[in-house]
């Protein structure tokens, strides 16, 4: 089956008459496509600019008489307003799921580890797998925050292993996302995990990685942060090993609501999602907490840091 695009950019004021227009003559719906403008590193993103309002005609005999009943539409919401002339597009059909799933290939984090997406076996058995579904938003092993926090997190694993005080140790992860970084540190040996965030739909995508990956009540989940931990809501209160990929501004506040509490002495607070301008003002906050700086890594504009208590 192939496909006719219809499209128009407009402004925000008529994208939803648009849309509405076109739904009629749609039978899977339409599409919109607006710009995002972000205020501060914390910005969750505002819309601006013109919308791209698109819609999918199916093409058979009905096409060009469905086209001219969408146009008269479009005419006749044109002399409320003017719009601009509607563009066409052929599209050719396709499996889109399989197509989708072809952009993703295994990816090799440090000396053991590889993100698999969760459809595909292995290609390198002597390394461990940990399967995430990349559809989802954040934390699919592709940005090098998680990169960096994987390989950090390699190398502290590895200390604390042949450690007199830490050879059985646990793990914390605050603002878990996917889970990836809990399941990470349960494959590489930890004994048990807490993972927190405060979007409950994170914590519930964290149990649906897990359990893709054969991990069951040794990763302990919940909604909360750094301030729950320490008022005993959970499983413990502190760990040898603990990861926050967050954004710098967010770690930076969570050191005043007592982050570096949560390392024991001895232990390692793996820090990522911190642009390289903002490294400075992390390392300091976590100075001030008592910490000491002990591992730097970057790629590109990102950083991440390893401070040990």
């Amino acid at each position: 089956m192939n496909w006719l695009e219809v499209s128009l950019t407009v402004d925000g004021e008529l994208a939803e008459a648009v849309a509405d227009v076109l739904a009629r003559f749609a039978p899977n719906g339409v599409m919109t496509e607006q710009g995002v403008t972000y205020n501060d590193a914390e910005d969750a993103g505002t819309p601006v600019g013109p919308v791209t309002v698109r819609a999918y005609l199916e093409v058979n005999d009905q096409l060009e008489e469905t086209r001219q009943k969408l146009e008269e539409a479009l005419f006749y919401l044109g002399m409320i307003r003017p719009l601009p002339a509607p563009a066409y597009r052929q599209i050719a059909d396709q499996n889109w799921m399989e197509a989708w799933k072809g952009h993703y290939k295994p990816i090799p984090i440090g000396r053991r580890l590889l993100i698999l997406p969760a459809w595909m076996e292995s290609p390198d058995p002597s390394r461990i797998a940990i399967k995430i579904d990349p559809g989802m938003a954040f934390g699919t092993g592709t940005h090098p925050t998680t990169q960096l926090c994987l390989e950090l997190m390699e190398g502290s694993i590895e200390t604390l292993k042949v450690s007199e005080t830490f050879r059985v140790f646990d793990a914390i992860d605050v603002g878990c996302g996917s889970g990836i970084l809990s399941i990470a540190a349960l494959k590489l040996g930890a004994r048990k995990v807490l993972g927190v965030d405060i979007d409950e739909e994170s914590v519930k995508n964290s149990r649906e990685n897990a359990e893709t990956n054969g991990i069951g009540d040794e990763l302990v989940l919940g909604v909360g942060s750094v301030q729950e931990i320490l008022d005993g809501k959970f499983a413990f209160k502190s760990a040898p090993l603990v990861v926050a990929n967050i954004l710098a501004p967010v770690i930076v506040r969570l050191f005043d609501a007592g982050l570096a509490e949560l390392v024991e002495p001895g232990g390692a607070l793996i820090l990522s999602g911190i642009l390289q301008e903002q490294e400075k003002s992390v390392i300091e906050a976590g100075q001030a907490k008592g910490l000491k700086m002990t591992e730097h890594r970057q790629i590109g504009d990102w950083v991440a840091l390893t401070m040990s208590r």
